[in-house]
């Protein structure tokens, strides 16, 4: 057995990492060109809450995978590294989803909708290099947990992500 056949690709995991990849280089590359000619009036501030609440879902289900897998003892590292893989690259891209068009926190509003309303506070855009860096960290971390090859390893770098959630989530998420 060569070098190479001994940790041939997860397939499941080459079909996510390129998705994701051939998405966000559309989305990063493609739509720059495309986006300064179309009207974007479409687009609203409830709309990038509603996304950002959804990236945030999927990290937190693929951040529960990770800890399931902790809590019980029974680690798969092969589907633990996919789930922190993608959450490394969620966290890359989750600071983007808050222009300030999306600052629009208001306490004690009556009928909050859960989908469209945010829980951001306006801390996000006023430490916005701080928020930034904090995403960055985290993914990194996630990142860390995506290249562990000892279920040690994997354990620490998943309870430190999970610091890094927490931190986050009290400095800049508003519970009604």
């Amino acid at each position: 057995m060569t070098a190479q056949s001994k940790r041939l690709p997860h397939p499941r995991r080459s079909i996510a990492a390129a998705t994701t990849g051939i998405v966000l280089a559309g989305a990063l590359f493609g739509g720059s060109f495309v986006a300064a000619a179309q009207d974007q009036s479409a687009a609203t501030a409830k709309d990038v809450i509603f996304a950002r609440k959804s990236m945030m879902g999927a990290i937190s289900d693929n951040m529960d995978e990770i800890e399931m897998m902790v809590a019980v003892n029974k680690i798969d590292l092969d589907d633990g590294h996919e789930h922190a893989d993608t959450i490394s690259i969620m966290l890359l891209a989750f600071p983007h989803l808050f222009p300030p068009s999306s600052n629009q926190w208001k306490p004690n509003k009556p009928d909050i909708d859960p989908a469209t309303d945010t829980f951001a506070s306006p801390d996000v855009w006023t430490k916005f290099s701080d928020f930034y860096k904090r995403a960055g960290d985290a993914s990194k971390t996630a990142f860390d947990i995506s290249q562990a090859n000892k279920v040690d390893d994997f354990k620490k770098h998943a309870q430190e992500l999970r610091a890094a959630c927490n931190a986050c989530h009290s400095l800049y998420m508003k519970d009604q």
